[in-house]
């Protein structure tokens, strides 16, 4: 199956014309034919998709009636108990389930007086009927316009299969059960667009909690929301996430909202309802009601079915007879799924249905035994029956093997497909399929619409047909299967989610979103190695940006980033290097790329390849794809540099950061006043955690990883719940900002470090104040314990370092010798060595235990502001105002590695707990990670070394002048980008150049308050002009050259004249300082070739997207050609085709 699967996303991705023709823009709108044999054009299916819906950031019109603003929160449509899907499903009979439904009824309206649990827990085995008591449950509160909201989960039925859409199709749900919940919901939609993407935490919060919150009723109103199959959810975390959010409906006063909740007795279930108070859940074990009581229903059920096909069929009066009732009750063995499994196979047996009720009576054991073994013979007697007919020998051979493929493939799907697509995906026509099905409708769920989903009657003909002991014959091994018909993968285009489903469909067949989203899953239960130049290379190296483009249009880049990381893990380095080198080098790509791809699809085969490394694999396999509209390309290193991602999110500067004790997540804290989670592999934001009412300034995981523990300005400290986002703790005391906070080892107490001069260690537990320690004379910036959680470590504004006495808060040790504040400090690995980070521009490492100085490490050219060791005590890392990242060898003081990127200084730096990483967070409001093993950059582009402040081109647009934070002024080559002139004579920053009208001079403005002339041919300083009192932000020429313009921090605009230097005029009426001037062009357009912040535009169409180290300080547009100033110094030259008219684009 893996192969099969395969090639669907071949037939699917592949282009049958060309991507663009060369004189089109890539703009340019295409339609797309959409069928199930190919997806014509993946650009142009692009196209197509992005006229549709042209951002996932959507701005959402106040004006926008209610109805149309929910219409923004997706849902999974098969959630609801009485979903169209759903509606065959059965419900209890009467008279059966009646004690079991009375309790719960009674619990549900708050008639068990003092019972206040919010959750009724009902488990049990499978097959004993717990979702039919929940649709029974469902249907009751929603007759009685009381149901919230019900979801069903279904372990493979696609959305309904992860919590991805819970919350938001909770919440749609009770906007129409509580009208007056709509404002609230939309309110919160409407504050944020993107409410669908964030945490499970924030949707519970932002979209059920705070609008029922909201809701002000003269009288609390019970609500019930049923929640069926919970353990069929596929992640383990967000069930016990869900169990815990779930639990907080207890503190709702305006309503009283009740969850019944039903599933298996699985270890996570188990796990997250213990850690919910026990007065807060209440519990019921299904298949511990008395057996009589149990068999009494079931004998009700088998009467009233089987009646009905008496009736249907006129069978008699007697049939089937009270011994025979009570011979199946027996069979049954207490599971409803026996007894209705019967009755299906009994009634699609119509006219023979005597005989079926013989053949189920021959198959099964009289004998007293295991319920599943009743269960086992009910599906053999099924599937024997479906291939019983007057069949040769050979021939049942045959029909055994295509009905074991069949049901195979469709028990292996992770998303269930109707037979159109399951025929397009196993390659055998819809006819063999109907016919292999046939006789099959007691098991599988057959819809007469060919384009509605195939489903199990029940998930335990799933876990029968796996078993290799429990169907013989008929097992399917599930290791085979995939590898007959999953990884032939061939990915088409397909759409964002703000495209209508429709366009989706039809653009990307169901079964090939399957085989975009399955493919490698299908391809590692197969067992089967990946081989070089075998399918799975072929197809990466042919189709692999395709692929990437289907995810990003149906929003599942997180999924596509976990493929590629498993699919690295799964290829044999020594045996297949080929194949393994260009996936490693694909995961770099897609990570880079990560943010792009989730917005703008399309954009991977223009931004994407030509930002990656001239020499990385993937640019080399698919440099043709790249649009002939970009003429010049920006010059890019040779290979990838250390790096590995950009986390953005943060609006505003990030002051801590740190992994968790596994390394798979990052936390961060920045000044937007947020701590938030990150997925340390795909980079997905997993939780904002809100709640300090001031700036960030240290975050810290607990060793176990479970809790967050976060320092503000607000004088907090605050414990969070990892999971969930639950803010646990809020601790209470410093009378300042707290700076710094650390868990102990043993994860019990806390450590802070504040303004007012104290640390205090704290409870973890209990939040209780345990010491104040106090000695420092000025603020203590930064705090540790030492690895077995005796002694804690101090940095602090009065130039010192301090070891204490955790236990005693006894001063063991200050050490002295930094001349600046101490902003930084931590032990060694083995506690034997402290290093600390200061503003005296060095790294000190010292002995723990003498408070002897042992090394200086100097480089760093500004302020130390974070320092770590490895895992293994060998390296340490430094983070500085002078924006690198540096590791140091800590036995020699060596420098090992500068790691360059950020644009702002570097607030904190850590190490991955493998020491295989390093993690960095930045006044550029970035997080970044690094691999501490490369390091350094393999290639320097040429260039200032300094921010570039401002950036023109001559007149004739064939040189281009640069000013920058260096001192230095620079002309370049517009056409090669080789570097022609440095001019240097300023004494400070350099913020303004032009050229005058001929192109001849060249005029440039500082910080050292003049503005001097230059010679554009030889370099020559011509004129210096003085008079300006403060620095000089802008310079201009006159049109005519004779006269240049200048504007200043003193308020003033001035004059000169350009020949002779002379200062003809001073301009006075600002109140503050000039930051622009330029002369009137008597009504000459000025260009239209601009770019800012994330992208390069046409108009108002965004054609190209800036990675972070890309996007400017500064431009200048001549003709086609866009000259990009950058903070890291590096002036980069794009020429495209179809300018100048480009736009800034948000």
């Amino acid at each position: 199956m893996p192969n099969t699967v395969v090639s669907i996303l071949d037939r699917g991705l592949m282009p049958n014309q060309p991507l663009a023709r060369q004189d089109d823009p890539p703009w340019q709108p295409q339609l797309i034919p959409g069928n199930n044999q190919s997806i014509s054009g993946l650009s142009a299916s692009h196209n197509s998709i992005l006229l549709a819906g042209q951002s996932r950031d959507v701005y959402i019109d106040k004006s926008k009636n209610l109805n149309d603003v929910l219409k923004f929160l997706p849902i999974a449509k098969d959630a609801p108990f009485n979903a169209y899907d759903r509606q065959d499903e059965p419900a209890c009979l009467p008279n059966t389930r009646i004690d079991l439904l009375q309790e719960i009824y009674n619990w549900a309206d708050g008639k068990d007086g003092q019972d206040e649990r919010c959750i009724f827990w009902l488990s049990g085995l499978a097959g004993t009927g717990k979702s039919t008591i929940s649709r029974t449950v469902a249907r009751r509160y929603n007759e009685q316009k009381r149901l919230g909201a019900s979801f069903f989960f279904s372990k493979g039925g696609g959305d309904v299969s992860h919590a991805g859409k819970f919350f938001t199709s909770l919440a749609v749900q009770l906007a129409d059960a509580m009208p007056s919940l709509q404002t609230h919901i939309c309110d919160a939609v409407r504050e944020r667009s993107d409410i669908a993407n964030l945490s499970l935490l924030d949707q519970w919060r932002e979209l059920i909690i705070r609008p029922l919150e909201s809701d002000k009723r003269s009288s609390p109103s019970f609500y019930l929301l049923v929640v069926d199959a919970l353990d069929e959810c596929d992640n383990e975390t967000h069930i016990r996430t869900i169990l815990q959010l779930l639990a907080e409906a207890r503190s709702l006063t305006t309503v009283r909202l009740r969850v019944f909740l039903t599933s298996r007795p699985d270890v996570p279930i188990r796990h997250g309802i213990r850690a919910i108070p026990q007065a807060e859940h209440k519990d019921f074990v299904l298949h511990n009601i008395q057996p009589s009581i149990v068999n009494h229903d079931i004998l009700l059920f088998l009467e009233h079915n089987l009646g009905v096909i008496r009736q249907e069929w006129t069978l008699g009066a007697s049939w089937p007879g009270e011994q025979v009732l009570r011979q199946l009750v027996t069979y049954a063995s207490g599971l409803f799924i026996w007894a209705s499994t019967t009755c299906r196979f009994i009634r699609e047996g119509r006219r023979f249905a005597r005989k079926r009720l013989d053949t189920i009576l021959k198959a099964s054991s009289s004998a007293v035994t295991a319920p599943e073994k009743h269960l086992n013979e009910i599906y053999l007697a099924v599937l024997n029956h479906s291939i019983s007919l007057d069949y040769l020998d050979e021939e049942k051979e045959e029909a055994c093997n295509m009905l074991k493929h069949m049901l195979g493939s469709t028990v292996v799907l992770l998303s269930p497909l109707s037979t159109c697509a399951l025929s397009s995906l196993l390659q055998v026509s819809k006819e063999e399929i109907d016919s292999t099905f046939s006789d099959l409708h007691a098991i599988l769920d057959i819809s007469n619409d060919p384009t509605r989903p195939l489903r199990l009657h029940h998930p335990s003909f799933r876990d029968f047909l796996l078993s290799k002991d429990r169907c013989g014959d008929f097992w399917v091994d599930e290791k085979e299967t995939l590898k007959k018909d999953i990884c032939e993968m061939h990915a088409p285009g397909s759409q964002a989610s703000q495209v209508e489903s429709n366009r989706i469909q039809k653009c990307l067949p169901p079964e090939v979103q399957y085989a975009c989203l399955y493919w490698v899953q299908h391809l590692q239960k197969s067992c089967s190695p990946a081989y070089d130049g075998q399918v799975a290379h072929r197809f990466l190296q042919a189709h692999l940006l395709h692929w990437l483009e289907a995810l990003g249009w149906m929003g599942k880049m997180t999924e596509g980033i976990q493929a590629i990381i498993s699919l690295e893990g799964h290829v044999l380095v020594n045996e297949n290097p080929d194949l393994h080198a260009f996936i490693h080098d694909a995961r770099r790509f897609v990570i880079y790329n990560r943010l792009v791809i989730e917005q703008a699809p399309l954009q991977l085969y223009c931004s994407a390849l030509v930002f990656s490394p001239e020499k990385s694999l993937v640019r080399v396999a698919f440099e043709n794809c790249i649009p002939h509209w970009i003429l010049q390309k920006p010059k890019v290193p040779a290979y990838w540099n250390a790096l590995l991602q950009t986390l953005e999110g943060h609006s505003s500067s990030v002051r801590s950061v740190a992994f968790s004790p596994d390394g798979k997540q990052v936390v961060s804290g920045s000044d937007d006043k947020t701590v938030r989670l990150w997925d340390a592999a795909t980079g997905a934001l997993l939780q904002t955690l809100e709640g300090h009412s001031g700036l960030v300034y240290s975050v810290a995981f607990s060793p176990d990883g479970k809790q967050v523990v976060s320092g503000s300005y607000d004088k907090t400290v605050r414990l969070w719940d990892a999971a969930t986002g639950a803010l646990l703790q809020t601790l209470e005391g410093h009378s300042g900002l707290v700076y710094s906070v650390a868990f102990s080892p043993n994860g019990k107490q806390v450590v802070s470090g504040s303004y007012d001069n104290t640390m205090r260690l704290w409870d973890a537990a209990t939040g209780a104040l345990l010491q104040t320690l106090e000695g420092h004379s000025d603020s203590v910036y930064s705090v540790a314990f030492s690895p077995n959680g005796k002694q804690v470590v101090s940095g602090s504004d009065d130039n010192t370092v301090r070891l204490w006495d955790a236990a005693t808060g006894a001063l063991l040790e200050t050490l002295e010798g930094h001349s600046g504040s101490v902003n930084s400090v931590v032990f060694s690995p083995d506690g034997k060595q402290v290093v600390s980070g200061s503003d005296d521009k060095t790294v000190r490492l010292w002995d723990a235990a003498t408070g002897a100085l042992l090394e200086t490490l100097e480089g760093h050219s500004d302020l130390v502001y974070s320092v770590a060791f490895s895992p293994n005590g060998k390296q340490v890392v430094s983070g500085s105002y002078d924006k690198t990242v540096r590791l140091w060898d800590a036995a020699t003081g060596a420098l090992l590695q500068t790691l360059e990127g950020h644009s702002g200084l570097v607030y904190s730096v850590a190490f991955s707990p493998d020491g295989k990483q390093v993690v960095s967070g930045s006044y550029d409001k970035t997080v970044r990670l690094w691999d501490a093993a490369t390091g350094a950059l393999l290639e320097t582009l040429e260039g200032h070394s300094g921010s570039v402040n401002s950036v023109a081109f001559s007149p004739d647009g064939k040189q281009v002048v640069s000013g920058s934070d260096d001192k230095t002024v620079r002309l370049w080559d517009a056409a090669t980008g080789a570097l022609l002139q440095t001019l240097e004579g300023h004494s400070g920053l350099v913020y303004s150049v032009a050229f005058s009208p001929d192109g001849k001079q060249v005029v440039s403005g500082s910080y050292d308050k003049t503005v001097r002339l230059w010679d554009a041919a030889t370099g020559a300083l011509l004129q210096t002009l003085e008079g300006h009192s403060g620095l000089v932000y802008s310079v201009a020429f006159s049109p005519n050259g004779k006269q240049v313009v200048s504007g200043s921090y003193d308020n003033t605009m001035r004059l000169w004249d350009a020949a002779t230097g002379a200062l003809l005029q001073t301009l006075e009426g600002h109140s503050s300082s000039v930051f622009s001037v330029v002369f009137s062009l008597n009504g000459k357009p000025l260009p239209t070739l601009h770019s800012s912040s994330k992208w390069i535009a046409d108009g108002t169409a965004n054609i190209l997207w800036l990675p972070f180290e890309y996007r400017p300080t500064c431009e200048a547009a001549w003709d086609n050609t866009l000259v990009l100033g950058h903070s890291s110094g590096n002036v980069s030259f794009l020429q495209l085709k179809h300018g100048p008219k480009l736009i800034t684009m948000n």
